[in-house]
Formats: structure tokens, sequence, C-alpha cells
């Protein structure tokens, strides 16, 4: 544990952040996961839905510097490859 006082609040700062981007990334993770449910039940409508929310949340993510941009395309061209197969 750090003595100076700066240092201290390092810390505290640093740990506030790591659990926003733990949350950030979770809820990430489970608008992906819906999507990807959606899509393999075939689903089209309740997959267009989990799309645009997967899609936002990745943006977001991107945004907050939580994926990089290359990342975020990657996935995203990926969901709309699944979601434009549904047909």
């Amino acid at each position: 544990m750090p003595n100076i006082k700066s240092a201290k609040k390092r810390v505290l700062i640093a740990e506030a952040r790591n659990a926003r981007n733990k949350a950030e990334k979770s809820a990430l993770k489970t608008a992906i996961k819906k999507f990807e449910g959606a899509a393999a039940e075939g689903n089209r409508t309740e997959a267009d839905g989990a799309y645009k929310v997967a899609v936002k949340k990745v943006d977001q993510a991107v945004a907050k510097g939580i994926l990089h941009k290359n990342t975020a395309a990657h996935r995203k061209s990926a969901m709309t490859l699944k979601l434009n197969q549904l047909g």
C-alpha cells in the first residue's frame, strides 16, 4: 500500500475504473450472447432488436476505451453476417 497521499488516491481511482470497466465488459458480453442466442433460435425479430443493442454496446465500449476500434469492427461484422444469414 502506498504511503504518499497522491499515490493512495491513484490506487482508489484505479480500483473504481477497474470496476467500471469490468461492468462494461460484462454488459457487452451479455448483449452479444443475447444476440447470438436469438440468432441460433432463428428468431429474426428478436435477433434484430438484440443486434441493435449489441452494436450500440460495442460502440460505447470503443468510445470508453474498453475495446479497440478494429476489434469492434470485427465483432460488428461477424454479428451482421449472422443476422443476414437468418434471411
